[in-house]
């Protein structure tokens, strides 16, 4: 790392966004932890950055929370990048933003709004 910057630890940064995510959802860990069929210990240990969640369990997580996979992955690169001094363009225009009902919710949308690409 230059300048003595701090080492981003990937697992703590999925931990933060999974936890953020479920809190903005109003969700207990008992709640996910039970609808991603993973234990609310192993759950609590993965938002904690303690553990590191196999693809397949970030899979159940994500659904367990109604929260796209390739959504939570950009947020953890957008922190990432930031971590490392990089300047994260925004990919939406900003009229387009201004006229967007997502509010506080931001990337947190139920699937249904999502429109596949392809």
């Amino acid at each position: 790392m230059k300048g003595g910057a701090q080492m981003v630890v990937l697992r703590r940064e999925i931990g933060d966004v999974l936890r953020d995510a479920r809190q903005r959802q109003g969700r207990t860990l008992r709640e996910v932890s039970s609808a991603a069929r993973v234990s609310l210990g192993y759950l609590s240990e993965v938002e904690r950055g303690q553990k590191e969640a196999s693809s397949e369990l970030l899979s159940s997580i994500c659904d367990a929370l109604d929260v796209p996979l390739s959504l939570v992955l950009r947020e953890v690169s957008d922190r990432v990048a930031v971590a490392e001094g990089l300047h994260i363009p925004d990919t939406v225009p900003a009229d387009l933003a201004a006229g967007s009902d997502l509010g506080d919710a931001g990337w947190a949308m139920p699937r249904s709004e999502l429109t596949p690409v392809g």
